[in-house]
């Protein structure tokens, strides 16, 4: 299983378009606020991806913990009005963010804000695919986000912080990337070995029902942190000939490690393969 995942990561570095999803996780602290050294960090490496001559769109969760942190919240809110609200106050701030930390290193970037609707729209969808391939082509980085002010299925979805997974893997069929990486707190998927301790798998040829099942009833002991989401998310990435890496977000470089073919997190295969 090593020698193939050494064999697929091997051509991840001739990835033209790729796609990074960040998940709320790994750009907040856990009391909510925004952890802004870790923002700068994954920036700056996104920016020195992009200068190699990768096209990189960014999927972005953080605008309700950006929100938050605006509007002196201690804790998420409970009603779904309040984290919407949250969510309109943050998305100005993060982008802010971005925007600053992205021209701090010569580049511009692009607010997109998509609804799961627009992708069901054929002309929403053309128009979202004509205008971030316009963007891609000028150098502009999009920041790619959920609608949340006028859309609650992520909010709803999860409560602890809505997640962009699924949006990330629209994404990859809407503008055809060729990687797809899923940032997170864990160092990819997690299995337990016969000494009862976890292992990182390396390598994923597809996922199965029974994968998920397995994910979903801890079979395979699993970090918390929104894997079966990721999974999913691979599944439907990986379909339209996407490779996917799962890696953790917080590791210094590790965006870069992907994208060279190294042996982090875990590789999902794309089906076409």
């Amino acid at each position: 299983m090593k020698a193939a995942s050494l064999k697929y990561r091997a051509g991840l570095p001739e990835s033209r378009r790729i796609v990074v999803k960040v998940g709320s996780r790994v750009l907040v602290q856990r009391t909510g606020r925004p952890d802004r050294r870790r923002m700068a960090a994954l920036t700056a490496e996104i920016a020195r991806i992009r200068k190699q001559g990768h096209e990189v769109a960014v999927v972005t969760s953080g605008a309700v913990g950006a929100g938050m942190e605006a509007l002196g919240m201690k804790s998420r809110p409970a009603l779904l009005p309040e984290v919407q609200m949250a969510a309109a106050v943050g998305q100005a701030r993060l982008m802010a963010r971005y925007d600053a930390l992205f021209t701090a290193k010569g580049l511009v970037v692009g607010q997109v804000l998509l609804t799961h609707t627009d992708f069901q729209h054929r002309l929403r969808q053309v128009n979202a695919r004509r205008t971030i391939e316009s963007m891609l082509r000028r150098g502009i980085v999009p920041i790619i986000n959920e609608n949340d002010v006028v859309s609650d299925e992520e909010l709803r979805a999860d409560l602890a912080f809505g997640d962009n997974d699924y949006l990330a893997a629209l994404v990859v069929k809407l503008i055809r990337a060729d990687l797809l990486v899923l940032l997170t707190t864990v160092d990819g998927l997690r299995e337990k070995g016969h000494n009862g301790r976890t292992r990182r798998v390396r390598f994923l040829d597809k996922v199965t029902r029974k994968t998920l099942r397995l994910v979903q009833a801890g079979g395979l002991g699993i970090s918390k942190g929104g894997m079966d989401s990721k999974l999913r998310a691979a599944q439907v990435a990986a379909s339209s000939g996407c490779a996917v890496v799962i890696a953790d977000g917080t590791k210094p470089i590790v965006l870069s490690q992907a994208l060279a073919g190294e042996d982090v997190g875990t590789l999902v295969v794309p089906s076409a393969l």
